[in-house]
């Protein structure tokens, strides 16, 4: 019988943030609130300020050096590098070379650092209470960063630029509304708690609760609701198939702040080079998930329940052949468009995205008027087994 493993050592500056400091909030708080009352200022510092930091871990922590999804300039690099300290969600090294490693091994109990199949509580906030990397950090993954001057130094001098970026964000604000205890508490204390477990959402349950239209390979769900909370990093099913897409609400309707800052910020000059998912790419993870849903409806109404099901289920593989062809014939162009790039193929290419755009429309009414179909013919079924 082997001995059981030693648990990693408790992380007491995790377990002071995460664990007692809300603890103070719970009971500090209403007494305050009792004996003095918060001022509208106060109130309008927290939400003003929540934004602050969190687009600091949005744009700059996970899209910006995570992902090196777009480029920004040194002045706008130090912005973001204060928003992210004035989060405390450790440094840029730390924080982005372990979000790569939870990407590379998704829902690998043992190598992603934050994996949702050891629960909920290790997800959300149990992985950061034990030093896992009591070892040292490995860094192997990050060589842009460590060779990045801002990012290593906002490592070295972690701690002094927290309580600086604190000391010069809320002690002027909190002199200037004439509340000082009421924006250290509400801006401060309040939230910090509330920018922690905004972010913790996207690890938890981002992972848990939401669709999956893009891919079913990990259990990263989108979910509009957290995508609301989370500053638009709650459409986390297209992330983790296109995480290097600068977009994570990549339709022009879904709630994305992030995006449009980032977008912002490029129209005056201060980001570039902006990565963005090829349209055909997106549409074509869209609809492989949108024929594997068809026929897991199929499994699950039963294949020889009727002849009708089995005919909608033929009209459905057809159509996913035609679909295949056509995927084919488009990657053949794009291979004689890199090795030839002549204006003939390119033009060609061009007038092929746009026949795909209709193809693909028709194929989705198609694969919905199918699903409709043997979802009606079930139902009438079950009616008919009743009355007899």
């Amino acid at each position: 019988m082997t001995a059981p493993q030693p648990k990693a050592p408790i992380n007491w500056i995790a377990v002071f943030a995460l664990l007692f400091l809300p603890l103070v909030a719970i009971i500090a708080i209403p007494l305050y609130a009792y004996h003095h009352d918060f001022s509208a200022a106060a109130w309008i510092s927290m939400f003003v300020l929540l934004g602050f930091s969190s687009l600091g871990i949005t744009a700059g922590y996970h899209r910006l050096w995570a992902h090196r999804a777009y480029e920004a300039t040194l002045p706008m690099q130090i912005v973001l590098m204060i928003m992210g300290t004035f989060a405390v969600q450790n440094s840029i090294l730390f924080w982005a070379s372990g979000h790569r490693t939870h990407h590379r091994h998704v829902d690998d109990v043992d190598h992603d650092p934050y994996s949702i199949n050891r629960g909920f509580w290790f997800a959300h906030i149990g992985w950061m209470l034990r030093d896992y990397k009591s070892g040292g950090a490995n860094y192997k993954n990050a060589p842009d960063l460590l060779n990045n001057k801002l990012v290593m130094f906002q490592d070295k001098y972690y701690v002094p630029l927290v309580i600086a970026v604190h000391a010069g964000i809320l002690l002027p604000i909190g002199w200037a509304v004439g509340d000082m205890w009421g924006v250290l508490l509400l801006g401060g204390l309040v939230r910090l708690i509330l920018s922690h477990h905004v972010t913790f959402f996207i690890n938890s349950l981002c992972h848990m609760w939401g669709s999956r239209p893009y891919t079913d390979e990990n259990t990263a769900r989108d979910n509009f609701i957290l995508a609301i909370a989370t500053w638009g990093e709650g459409y986390h099913n297209y992330h983790h198939i296109f995480q290097y897409d600068y977009r994570n609400g990549v339709k022009w309707w879904q709630y994305d702040p992030t995006k449009w800052l980032i977008w912002t910020c490029s129209k005056l000059g201060l980001a570039k080079n902006l990565r963005r998912i090829p349209s055909f790419n997106i549409k074509k993870a869209e609809l492989a998930m949108k024929f594997k849903y068809a026929e897991q409806d199929l499994a699950v109404y039963g294949l020889n329940v009727n002849d009708d099901v089995a005919q909608v289920k033929s009209k459905i593989a057809l159509e996913y052949d035609a679909f295949t062809n056509t995927l084919n014939d488009w990657a053949k162009l794009k291979e004689q468009e890199i090795q030839a790039k002549k204006t003939a193929v390119a033009e060609k290419i061009h007038q092929m995205d746009d026949k795909l755009k209709l193809e693909f429309q028709q194929v989705e009414q198609r694969l919905s008027q199918h699903r409709e179909t043997v979802t009606t013919l079930m139902r009438n079924i079950k009616k008919k087994a009743v009355s007899e």
